[in-house]
């Protein structure tokens, strides 16, 4: 520390007789070394401490004593280091943001700068605005485009040494996954998204789910949100080290339940996509003075992501080039889209919880090692395997929200495999397959299918079921049009697999039931290929006059189905012939598909009371999605 000298300096003057009175040695001690001192000069005093007082046994004496004091200091200040160390860890003990929640609220509520009049949306001076003919890539391009990589994201990487160099680390995270066009022959046929040789697309029905999210306000297991609020609570007591210490900084980022940056984008290029394939089925409305009308339901990620789509599809501004049908998604209200808030059943909590059982088991098995790894880099945190599997929800959610996420690092490639399959596990037994409401929920959308299919508008008659159907829309023309090219519906996951599971597209439960302590092999019911964040599946009309001579020109129109760009085979359903393509007679598949619904009871389905039948954990089981044969009476 630097010192002034006029703050002591009248210290030193009033002592300084006393100093000269002690022979001055304190005094004398600070004197500059380079003073000259004749030692023959009697005047001046002689200084006593460096005349030689001590013997040889003072040095050894004095040598000891050096060493001891030495150890001694050094003994004294490893502890001091040590101290300071525990000191420090105790800091990232006590850190007060650790788990904490971090959010930005953009817009401000009520920001000062707003003027709409002097920001008009359009000024004039458009400039030239002649079109060109619409784009029919699925007609005219040699090959069909792939959707094969999300360039926005940052793509986490498994434990070094353990990811196969061609594994896609995004398409292990099941309902979670960012969609992706499957591969030829995902579904096992050798046929691509392009139009088969021989046929023309007559129109498209497109069932697409929202965008990436951010998780919902409830989870059954796991959930991000609960998690950090664990880890915050007790953010005094633990450390993290190694792989994991960025947790010891870390912050809860994630909103809810709405749309992600990112989400908002794959609805947009999907829309965009989607216009380039089959704008020419606009074509058809032109002609007849009429625009389209596209269907979402009222949640907010449901809603802007079909805004979403219709900007990309039709360019800003999209008001006056479409229509969108908006149904409510609440309790009691009648919606294909959302047809678990009119069916009991689907809630209640025994059938409910069966896919949380199955998944709870096998976290037990793929993620016993796993937690204690993971516990060794935690420090005063008890680990459960719930908490892990959360940070593997934590990986991906923070991925498709803030474009990365340091929790990825932290599995292999088994582990991310384990997750994958714990998804399928999930959605099978809770809403696809496996589920005893699944035919039943997704009956009232091919219901729908079925009246645009024939052209017929729909109208209740006495024996017919209404399943989730909403007729007071769906009776009328102007709100569910029969006699279109082009059909958009938005939805959930959860509804397009009760809707795949409904269509009876058997192929994709070949490997069911699903085990709950392995994996099987050649899966084929895989919800990161099914039902992935903008999965969509494409209903296409084909004319192939070419394919069958015999037939009449009536007959010659075919039904196919795409799931991410790829054809599925319809052998499952009633009559369906095989194809290499993955074509039905649409004739054919329409009276299947009636068959079917006149076997699916929503009364029993939805309101019947079986659940001590299937309950959680149960040996019943289903591959058809089907709920326990009805009593007779």
């Amino acid at each position: 520390m630097d010192v002034e000298r006029g703050e002591y300096g009248a210290y030193d003057d009033e002592h300084d007789d006393e100093h000269k009175v002690n022979g001055g040695t304190e005094h004398e001690a600070l004197l500059s070394i380079h003073k000259n001192i004749d030692d023959n000069d009697s005047q001046l005093p002689r200084l006593s401490f460096i005349q030689p007082r001590f013997t040889i046994w003072h040095l050894v004496v004095a040598f000891v004593v050096g060493i001891g004091a030495s150890l001694g200091g050094q003994y004294a200040l490893s502890k001091f280091v040590c101290a300071t160390t525990a000191n420090a860890a105790n800091v990232n003990l006590a850190n007060p943001n650790a788990g904490s929640t971090q959010i930005h609220n953009f817009p401000p509520p009520s920001p000062t700068n707003i003027f709409p009049s002097l920001f008009p949306t359009n000024v004039g001076y458009a400039g030239g605005t002649p079109t060109g003919a619409e784009p029919a890539l699925v007609a005219t391009a040699p090959s069909y485009p792939m959707r094969t990589s999300t360039p926005e994201l940052v793509k986490g990487k498994a434990k070094v040494g353990v990811l196969d160099s061609d594994s896609d680390l995004f398409k292990l995270w099941g309902n979670l996954s960012p969609w992706y066009s499957n591969k030829r022959g995902t579904f096992g046929l050798d046929s691509g998204a392009e139009t088969p040789e021989g046929c023309t697309v007559d129109g498209l029905h497109l069932l697409h789910r929202h965008g990436a999210r951010y998780p919902t306000a409830w989870a059954s297991y796991g959930g991000p949100a609960d998690f950090a609020k664990r880890l915050h609570e007790s953010a005094s007591t633990w450390n993290a080290r190694g792989e994991l210490e960025f947790l010891n900084e870390w912050r809860y980022k994630l909103g809810e339940e709405v749309l992600t940056p990112f989400g908002r984008q794959q609805l947009f290029d999907l829309g965009v996509s989607m216009r380039l394939k089959y704008g020419f089925l606009l074509e058809n409305f032109t002609e007849r003075e009429r625009v389209p009308v596209f269907r979402t339901e009222s949640q907010d990620r449901m809603l802007n992501s079909a805004i979403n789509f219709a900007i990309g599809f039709f360019g800003y501004p999209h008001y006056d080039k479409y229509q969108q049908s908006i149904t409510i998604e609440a309790d009691g209200f009648n919606n294909t889209l959302a047809p678990y808030d009119t069916c009991h059943n689907a809630r209640y909590r025994p059938i409910s919880d069966r896919g949380t059982w199955y998944v709870e088991r096998w976290a037990e098995r793929y993620l016993n090692e796993t937690r204690e790894r993971i516990q060794g880099m935690l420090e005063g945190y008890e680990v459960s395997v719930e908490d892990v599997y959360t940070m593997q929800q934590m990986c991906a959610y923070e991925t498709v929200s803030l474009g990365f996420s340091k929790f990825c690092t932290l599995f292999t490639q088994t582990e991310w495999e384990g997750f994958d399959y714990s998804l399928d596990l999930y959605f099978w037994y809770n809403s696809a397959f496996g589920s005893p409401v699944a035919r039943v929920q997704g009956a009232g959308w091919i219901r729908e299918l079925i009246a645009r299919l024939e052209h017929k508008v729909l109208g209740r008659t006495p024996n017919e079921q209404g399943f989730s159907v909403n007729y007071t829309l769906d009776s009328d023309p102007r709100t569910f049009p029969v006699d279109e090219s082009l059909y958009v519906d938005a939805t959930h996951e959860v509804v397009v697999l009760n809707i795949l599971t409904g269509l009876n597209l058997s192929t994709l439960a070949a490997n069911g039931p699903l085990p709950y302590d392995h994996i099987p092999e050649n899966q084929t019911f895989k919800v990161s290929q099914l039902a992935p964040f903008a999965t969509n599946v494409q209903f296409q009309i084909l004319d192939c006059p070419s394919l069958s001579s015999s037939q009449t020109q009536t007959q010659t129109q075919n039904i196919r189905i795409l799931i991410n760009d790829a054809p599925v085979p319809l052998t499952g359903i009633t009559d369906c012939p095989p194809s290499p393509h993955g074509l039905c007679p649409l004739r054919t598949f329409v009276e299947a598909q009636k068959a079917g619904l006149e076997r699916v009871s929503w009364e029993w389905g939805c309101e019947g009371d079986y659940a001590d039948v299937v309950g959680v954990g149960r040996d019943w089981e289903s591959v058809t999605g089907d709920p326990p044969p009805q009593p007779r009476r």
